[in-house]
């Protein structure tokens, strides 16, 4: 398994942009899908987007459509997650996870980074 750190959150105003990294830790880091999921207070975790081993599929919540942007980069293990014209309902803590080529569960989870932003 891989150990995943996130980092990037922060308190801004409704519009700005956030960049979110995620480093995984070890050397199979192209053999996992990577997806970013978030938890609002008081809701269930939700999908937010996701990237395949090579960075040539992605795929999106549909609040998320449009504003946000996955991607990776394998020769640096780290998966980001570029966050545009942010809204009050974006408020959450964020995840990344990773999921093996083999696997069917995303089995490796960070420990989340809170994103706030004002109205």
């Amino acid at each position: 398994q891989v150990q995943l750190v996130e980092s990037g959150g922060g308190l801004v105003q409704a519009g700005d942009s956030l960049r979110l990294s995620c480093a995984a830790s070890g050397r199979t880091f192209s053999t996992y899908a990577m997806g970013w999921f978030r938890q609002a207070p008081g809701k269930e975790r939700e999908f937010v987007a996701a990237i395949n081993q090579s960075g040539s599929s992605t795929n999106y919540a549909d609040s998320v459509k449009g504003r946000f942007t996955i991607a990776r980069d394998n020769a640096k293990n780290t998966v980001y997650l570029q966050m545009n014209s942010l809204k009050p309902e974006d408020t959450a803590v964020y995840y990344c996870a990773a999921r093996h080529m083999f696997g069917t569960t995303y089995s490796s989870w960070g420990q989340g980074t809170q994103v706030t932003v004002s109205s």
